[in-house]
């Protein structure tokens, strides 16, 4: 092939992608076709309602806009609930400061800024909801500023648009068949199971991958979070189905930390013989393709066999153990996630239902807090003392863009598609309005106009670079034009609006980069000191239980990879030390967790005593000692009690060993109430 054959060849390809890539897939054109209906058919419906605020109705349904049912059905709840928190807050504000503006608006300001901070630390639409109850205030309060009578009937009118929001993209999910969440995320699901055992099969074979591959297997797990969330409500079995999905994906992160374990204790043993390699042959086998529930469960009581005989035997070594107990934890975490994915496919109910917390820092909450505040009250200032018209409006667009940038996962990215967006809803919005409809009163007319705009922002969002434009055109082309009855055509108050929603999108722009930034650094310092006092909680018998725990660090994880830079060994350097926090928190989670039940048989106290104190002073000697004391204790209990003890002995040693590997990090740490170290 010649040169220019190649070539010609390398920008076909490269065409080829690009179209694959923003041509709108028939799926895209379902979506906008489902949306376009459902906001016609909710402003059409708040029309005949003769509600006052019957644009809101369209752009709720423009809020609720998600491709998949369960996703807009867990929206619409937490947006009602919202809404609802909202209104009564936005009454109380008024009857308590109807002839103070001053303290009005202060006192939304603190409102707005507490329901930011409660955002932070909730997950997925319920972090919306939270959100959404703050700006709400502005909505029904602050617009109403002038004409505090108006403010209950305004919020009942907001309450009754949002119902007919969610009635008409309900009805219309349905009638259209939208795609069911649980139906999409089942082949994800399934897809990384298979990663992971493949993961699982290396680690097994070829040693340890290390923290960066493991990282960025996190990084595939983690995003299936909010999907899992939103199933419970699509099916009447949904609540199963979504039991099942979290299941599986808290299985899949303890499944990719006990392979990771089983080597690592593999390769301390010189010669594994015996019960030791048919330990690691039965978990390879457990990760060598999906297999039975059935043939899962003889794997893990073979492996709880050769737990107890090791133990009964007492003359084998706490390395051989360690690998013993994490053949067994490997099959536990296969077994998981194989029943959590059919209970995901047929509905039935899982062995467990699990929970996936998502980590927050306290000092990222409260800093998104104050910006949400400050810029609020230093743009009402400005606004107030430079006399311009529709104040209130504007006012409003401030708190709306300004919370919602509070629970997006990069603030800056969705400050530029806002600053991007509001120019293009203005200008989709005075086209429609001075140009299609110029004058027209016809409703069929301002449905057909409002066709290509609907189209066009539903496949900007559903393209994720472009996501935030196209939320943005959608929501606020109807806010722009406020469809009414008879509608408007003053081009000075359209003119300002529109003026007003870009200035708007300036002042957030500018806020996400001037108040209280925080940098990648700042990211991983609160990271880490947040890990620190859960680490303290842990190595002292407090907090969540173990799955909890290593769900939550997975999560940390895939956050502290994201804002993790500088060199390439600064960034390895820093992911070995948050992955030695998160290993030496689940073990002594686990750790306590079976230490908390065998308290309470007699002969066994004092040892239990002794080995909950090491962990509580973090010494490498002390846990060492307290975990051969339990082994040797094993020979005379029963075997319920045996196994309990292989899991607290194992745990015991497997945290000595990652604090000696990594003391020096850990001292700098200073644990409170510890002595981390050798």
């Amino acid at each position: 092939m010649s040169r220019a054959e190649a070539g010609a060849t390398g920008i076909g390809a490269r065409l080829v992608d690009a179209l694959d890539r923003w041509v709108p897939k028939p799926a895209a054109w379902a979506f906008a076709l489902r949306i376009w209906i459902a906001m016609m058919l909710a402003l059409y419906a708040a029309f005949w309602l003769q509600l006052d605020s019957a644009s809101s109705a369209a752009v709720g349904v423009a809020i609720l806009a998600q491709p998949k049912r369960g996703q807009a059905l867990s929206k619409a709840f937490y947006r009602f609930l919202g809404t609802l928190v909202g209104g009564v807050v936005a009454i109380v504000l008024m009857s308590l400061f109807a002839q103070d503006r001053v303290l009005l608006l202060v006192g939304f300001a603190l409102w707005l800024g507490l329901c930011v901070f409660v955002a932070q630390f909730l997950q997925d639409t319920r972090a919306y909801g939270a959100m959404l109850s703050g700006y709400t205030v502005a909505i029904i309060a602050v617009a109403h500023i002038d004409a505090p009578q108006t403010t209950f009937d305004a919020a009942v009118g907001r309450i009754a648009a949002i119902a007919v929001a969610i009635v008409a993209i309900t009805f219309i999910n349905d009638a259209l068949a939208s795609p069911s969440t649980w139906h999409a995320l089942n082949p994800r699901l399934a897809e990384a199971f298979s990663t992971v055992r493949a993961f699982a099969r290396e680690a097994l074979t070829h040693g340890d991958p290390g923290p960066e591959r493991t990282a960025a297997l996190i990084g595939r797990i983690a995003p299936m979070r909010a999907d899992a969330s939103a199933i419970a409500g699509e099916l009447d079995d949904g609540v199963n189905r979504a039991a099942g999905a979290r299941s599986a994906i808290a299985a899949l992160y303890v499944l990719a930390a006990a392979s990771r374990a089983l080597a690592a204790a593999m390769a301390r043993i010189p010669q594994p013989q015996g019960i030791v390699r048919e330990a690691h042959a039965l978990a390879l086998r457990t990760v060598s393709d999906r297999r039975s529930a059935a043939d899962l469960e003889r794997d893990g009581d073979r492996l709880r066999d050769l737990v107890d005989e090791a133990l009964r035997s007492g003359e084998r070594s706490i390395d051989e153990v360690m690998a013993l107990q994490r053949a067994l934890d490997v099959a536990n975490a296969a077994t998981f996630a194989e029943d959590g994915l059919r209970a995901l496919g047929d509905g039935h109910r899982p062995l467990r239902n699990v929970a996936l917390p998502t980590h927050r820092d306290f000092q990222v909450a409260l800093r998104a807090a104050l910006r949400v505040a400050i810029a609020f009250g230093v743009t009402a200032g400005f606004f107030i003392l430079a006399g311009l018209p529709q104040t209130s409006f504007a006012l409003v667009q401030v708190a709306a863009t300004c919370a919602l940038s509070s629970v997006t996962p990069d603030p800056r990215k969705f400050a530029l598609g806002v600053l991007i967006g509001m120019p293009l809803a203005a200008l989709c919005a005075g086209t429609i309005l001075f140009v299609f409809l110029n004058g027209s009163q016809g409703f069929p007319l301002l449905a057909i106009a409002m066709a290509p705009v609907v189209f066009l922002a539903c496949f900007l969002s559903l393209n994720p670079p472009t996501f935030t434009v196209g939320f943005i055109t959608l929501v606020f082309t109807p806010v722009l034009i406020s469809p009414e009855n008879p509608q408007s055509y003053d081009p000075q108050t359209f003119l300002m609006n529109a003026l007003l929603v870009v200035i708007a999108a300036i002042i957030l722009f500018l806020t996400v980069r001037l108040v209280l930034p925080i940098s990648a650094s700042q990211h991983r310092a609160f990271a880490l000191e947040e890990a620190r006092r859960d680490l303290a909680e842990a190595l002292t018998g407090e907090g969540g239980d173990a799955t909890t725990r290593t769900s939550l660090n997975a999560d940390r994880l895939f956050q502290f990879s994201a804002w993790n830079s500088g060199s390439g060994a600064v960034r390895r350097a820093s992911l070995h030390h948050a992955f030695a926090v998160a290993q030496l928190e689940a073990a002594a989670a686990r750790a306590h967790a079976q230490l908390r039940q065998l308290r309470h048989v007699g002969d066994l106290t004092e040892r239990v005593g002794r080995a909950r104190e090491a962990l509580a002073t973090g010494r490498c000697d002390a846990l060492d000692s307290a975990a051969t004391s339990l082994i040797r204790a094993a020979g005379g209990q029963s075997r319920d009690v045996r196994l309990m003890l292989a899991r607290a002995a194992t745990d015991l040693a497997m945290a000595s060993r990652v604090i000696r590997r990594h003391g020096r990090f850990f001292r700098r740490l200073s644990l409170p109430g510890t002595e981390v170290g050798g």
